[in-house]
């Protein structure tokens, strides 16, 4: 069993977090999750229930073990580098979480335990929630990647012909998990052979010049 750790912040895209956790438990590892104020915010309107509710979801998952994290706790396990996590993931990060990381401001327990990450040489994945990017994002993510944290945007691949929005999650959940070392089959992975595409053919599309007035 694993440990690790899922940093959830106020951004759109908190499905990723949440179907994250879900496969570690279902994978058997331990997860500590920390969320800040605004993440459990944007959790509750994009998932429509609220934050005890989705918590309690993922408590029916019988492998595994979950940890809910104050964000103001600094006496958490996972503020020290005397803990042991085998990495941490922030899925979705604001850009505004990922300049504090960068920064080194250690502001709540989220970006202290990221920082804690760096110190201790462990695994550090972030999964950047902004487009379009101005330098600034850049700029900070660059100096975050020099340092070994990998960056994964959550930039679906339609090259194995995704049917559903699932789908497209699923890949990107598939990734951070591959990132950490953790066996997954969530989606199926490119094996040289082209295929129809299913996206065309699934929705009723027509140019404009095909419309009606």
């Amino acid at each position: 069993m694993g440990k690790y750790i899922v940093g959830i912040s106020g951004t759109s895209g908190s499905i990723i977090g949440f179907r994250l956790i879900a496969e570690l438990l279902k994978s058997d590892h331990e997860v500590y999750l920390v969320t800040t104020d605004l993440g459990k915010k944007v959790m509750v309107r994009e998932l429509s229930q609220d934050f005890e509710a989705l918590i309690a979801r993922l408590d029916v998952i019988e492998t595994g073990i979950l940890h809910i994290e104050a964000i103001d706790n600094f006496f958490s396990l996972i503020s020290s580098g005397s803990f042991h996590v085998d990495g941490m993931v922030v899925a979705p990060c604001s850009m505004g979480t990922l300049a504090a990381i960068a920064a080194g401001t250690s502001e709540n327990l989220l970006t202290r335990a990221a920082d804690v990450c760096l110190k201790e040489h462990r695994t550090l994945i972030l999964v950047p929630r902004e487009t379009p990017l101005n330098a600034i994002h850049l700029e900070n993510m660059l100096k975050l990647s020099r340092i070994g944290v990998v960056m994964i945007p959550p930039i679906p691949s339609f090259a194995n012909n995704p049917e559903t929005m699932g789908d497209l999650i699923n890949q990107i959940v598939s990734r951070c998990l591959s990132a950490l070392a953790v066996e997954n089959d969530l989606y199926k992975r490119w094996d040289g052979k082209m295929s129809r595409s299913k996206i065309m053919t699934n929705h009723n599309f027509k140019s404009q010049s095909q419309k009606t007035p």
